[in-house]
C-alpha cells in the first residue's frame, strides 16, 4: 500500500507547532472535553481481589514467569512486551507457535467490556487464562500452573497473603504433573489426566487456576495511559490555562476536528479511551477471508466454562447475566472485530487485526480511498466511507493521533517484582 502523502511534523515533532493556543471551534472545543480526562478505573465484581494491591504484586509476578508456559519458555510478556508498548511489534502474535491475529496493547485495557478482537471473553481475569492453556500461545495446562504455584514458597506466600488460603503442595498421585480438558478431545492425553482426578481435587486446581487470572487482572489493572499531550490540552481548555493549550499543536486540534467530523473516526473510536468497546467491520482484508470475528466469539463466550456466568464469577453470576444471556449471533455480521483503544496507537504499529498495515500514514491513506477495501457483503454495516482527504487533512490527522501518546508508568511495573514479593 503505497503512501501518498508527506507530513512536515517529521521535521519539528507533532507537538512543536505551538505558536497558537486553541484554533478549535467552539462546537468542537464541546466535544473535545468529552474526550478526557479518562475517568475512573472500573470495577469487576467478578473479581474480589481486582483491587488488592497483594493480588497486583502477585500478578505481575505471575505475567513476567515463563514457568507458567509449558516449556518454560513464554511469558505474558512474550508478546505484551512492556519495552514495545505491551506488544510485540509483528503483524501476528507468536508464542510457541505462529497465531492467526495481531497482538492488542494493554494499555487501558481494564477499561474494555470484552477481550480478544472477537470478544470471546468478558472478564480481564478470565482473557488472562485463554493464552496460558493455547497450545499455539504458552501451551501450558492449568495441573501444571497449579503445581507451579503450590512448589513455590514466595507464590504460596503471596498466594495465602492475597486469598487469605493456604496452599500446599500438590500430592503427585492425586494431581498429575499436567493436564486440563482439551475442548472436544476427551481421549486427549492432557484430557486423559485431567479425567483420572476425582471431582473434587478439579475444582480445587480450577480455583487456584482462576486465582492465578485474577491476580493477573489485578495488575493489568494498572496499566494505565492518561497523560498524553491530548489530556493536558483538554485540561488547558477546561481550566482556561493557554500554556497547557499548547501542550499539542495547531496541526493536531486541526486533526481532532478532522477525527469528530469529516474523517467519521469517532463513530467507533469514541469517548476518553478512544473506542466505542464494540465490534465493526474495519473494510480491511482478511487473509482469504476465513476469519469471522465476532460470530466465533460469542459462540465461543458461551460455552467458556470461565465466563461471568460460571461459579468462578465472585458476583453470583450477575454480571453474566447481564452480558451473555443477552447475546445473540446473529445480531453481528461476520467479519466484525473490536474497536481498539487509540492511545498510544503510534507506538504500537503495525495495525488492524492481523497487522496487515505497517504504519499510521497507511491506515490514514486507506481509510481516505479504501483502495484494495474488502467487499461490502449484504448485511455488512456501512459505517466506512471514502473520506478523499487532502494532504493537509492527512498530516493533521496523523498528528492528532500522536498527541494520544503516554507511557508515563513507574518503572517498577515494567518487570518482573524483586523477591520477596
Amino acid at each position: 500500500m503505497s503512501v501518498l502523502f508527506v507530513f512536515a511534523a517529521i521535521v519539528t515533532g507533532y507537538g512543536q507547532d505551538v505558536e497558537s493556543a486553541c484554533v478549535l471551534s467552539e462546537e468542537a472545543t464541546k466535544i473535545a472535553l468529552e474526550f478526557s480526562p479518562l475517568g475512573p478505573i472500573p470495577g469487576d465484581p467478578t473479581n474480589a481481589v481486582f483491587e488488592s494491591e497483594a493480588a497486583a504484586r502477585f500478578g505481575q509476578a505471575l505475567f513476567f514467569d515463563e514457568r507458567l508456559s509449558g516449556a518454560g519458555d513464554v511469558s505474558c510478556a512474550t508478546c505484551h512486551d512492556p519495552r514495545l508498548s505491551w506488544t510485540d511489534a509483528r503483524s501476528l502474535a507468536r508464542g510457541v507457535a505462529n497465531l492467526p491475529r495481531h497482538t492488542m496493547t494493554l494499555w487501558n485495557v481494564v477499561y474494555n467490556r470484552w477481550y480478544f478482537w472477537d470478544g470471546r471473553k468478558d472478564t480481564l481475569w478470565s482473557q488472562a487464562l485463554g493464552p496460558l492453556e493455547d497450545p499455539r500461545e504458552h501451551a501450558g495446562s492449568r495441573l501444571q500452573i497449579a503445581h507451579t504455584i503450590a512448589s513455590d514458597p514466595a507464590y504460596r506466600r503471596a498466594f495465602a497473603e492475597t486469598f487469605r488460603e493456604t496452599l500446599e503442595p500438590l500430592d503427585p498421585d492425586r494431581f498429575p504433573a499436567r493436564g486440563f480438558p482439551v475442548p472436544g478431545q476427551e481421549g486427549h492425553p492432557l484430557s486423559q489426566a485431567w479425567l483420572s482426578m476425582q471431582p473434587a481435587d478439579r475444582l480445587r486446581v480450577n480455583r487456584i487456576f482462576v486465582n492465578v487470572g485474577k491476580s493477573i487482572a489485578a495488575f493489568q489493572r494498572k496499566l494505565i495511559s492518561d497523560r498524553a499531550p491530548f489530556d493536558v490540552f483538554v485540561e488547558g481548555l477546561r481550566e482556561g490555562d493557554t500554556e497547557k493549550q499548547r501542550a499539542i499543536s495547531a496541526s493536531a486540534q486541526r486533526g481532532f476536528e478532522l477525527f469528530q467530523g469529516k474523517a467519521r473516526c469517532h463513530f467507533c473510536h469514541d469517548g476518553p479511551n478512544f473506542t466505542d468497546l464494540e465490534f465493526h467491520s474495519n473494510r480491511v482484508p482478511t487473509e482469504e477471508g476465513t476469519d469471522l470475528g465476532r460470530p466465533i466469539g460469542i459462540r465461543a463466550l458461551q460455552r467458556d466454562p470461565f465466563n461471568s456466568l460460571s461459579v468462578y464469577a465472585d458476583d453470583g453470576g450477575a454480571v453474566g447475566r447481564r452480558k451473555i444471556a443477552t447475546l445473540r449471533r446473529d445480531e453481528h455480521p461476520t467479519q466484525e472485530f473490536k474497536t481498539p483503544t487509540l492511545r498510544n496507537i503510534a507506538r504500537t504499529a503495525p495495525y488492524m487485526h492481523e497487522g496487515q498495515i505497517a504504519t499510521l500514514e497507511e491506515v490514514i491513506e486507506f481509510y481516505s480511498t479504501l483502495a484494495g477495501a474488502a467487499p461490502l457483503r449484504p448485511n455488512s454495516e456501512r459505517l466506512i466511507e471514502v473520506l478523499d482527504l487532502t494532504g493537509r487533512e492527512k498530516t493533521d490527522l496523523l498528528a492528532f493521533l500522536h498527541s494520544l501518546s503516554d507511557e508515563s508508568l513507574p518503572a517498577e511495573l515494567l518487570r518482573a517484582p524483586p523477591r520477596p514479593f
